[in-house]
């Protein structure tokens, strides 16, 4: 995959979670919260093909990665099964890990400087590739093939794609929230006032569908730990 297993013990495999003497269990389900893109999904899932969002549920909240325009972390957390945007469809147990939450947090932190919102591209890092990424490292599985089958095809079959959808990224401009703890007393980061839309944007509308789209639900975006 092109990536390590975290190599702190405490949380390689799911094995870890204090020592033998902590008697503090932090033991948490790691779920796969997978969504559709389209009603279409209803016909082509039976064939095992669809475009489909995932993210991943550990401690009561919900990662995923989207698209922006800048070169800062683009891993969001959201309310698990309500990512704005998409349809819910199902969610599939990954395995268990026993790690405090806050330990979880340094974690997720540290993988958002992997993933800023910039590199995000549709057939080879999308909100897929972030989900199986992030599985592979807590519990060394990764996720099931149908949900970013899709996307490999896609890049097996490049040459007979549009060619907006073999180098463009997938851009929304996000709302961004501070996502800090309140001890924590360093600035949110808050983007520059956004750009007006172009011509490009509106020939472009449907490629935003793997971005989180701003709603009524909170969508906050995890400030990056530089390592």
């Amino acid at each position: 995959m092109g990536t390590e297993n975290v190599s702190n013990s405490t949380f390689e495999h799911g094995d870890g979670g204090g020592g033998d003497g902590n008697t503090t269990n932090y033991e948490t389900q790691i779920m796969l919260n997978v969504y559709d893109l389209t009603p279409l999904n209803h016909y082509t899932y039976l064939v095992g093909v669809g475009i489909f969002h995932s993210g991943i549920e550990v401690h009561g909240m919900e990662y995923g990665f989207g698209a922006h325009d800048f070169p800062v972390s683009g891993v969001f957390e959201v309310e698990p099964k309500s990512c704005p945007g998409f349809i819910y469809r199902c969610s599939i147990p990954l395995g268990r890990i026993n790690m405090a939450p806050s330990e979880f947090r340094m974690f997720i932190e540290s993988i958002a400087s992997d993933y800023h919102g910039d590199t995000y591209h549709l057939m080879s890092k999308n909100c897929n590739h972030f989900t199986d990424d992030i599985s592979w490292r807590l519990t060394g599985r990764q996720i099931p093939g149908w949900v970013n089958r899709l996307a490999r095809l896609g890049t097996l079959c490049s040459c007979l794609l549009p060619e907006s959808l073999q180098v463009s990224t997938v851009k929304q401009l996000p709302e961004y929230h501070a996502c800090t703890e309140e001890e924590d007393g360093t600035e949110p980061f808050s983007p520059t006032t956004p750009r007006e839309p172009t011509e490009s944007d509106d020939a472009d509308q449907d490629k935003h569908l793997l971005s989180p789209a701003a709603g009524s639900l909170e969508v906050s975006f995890i400030k990056e730990v530089q390592r």
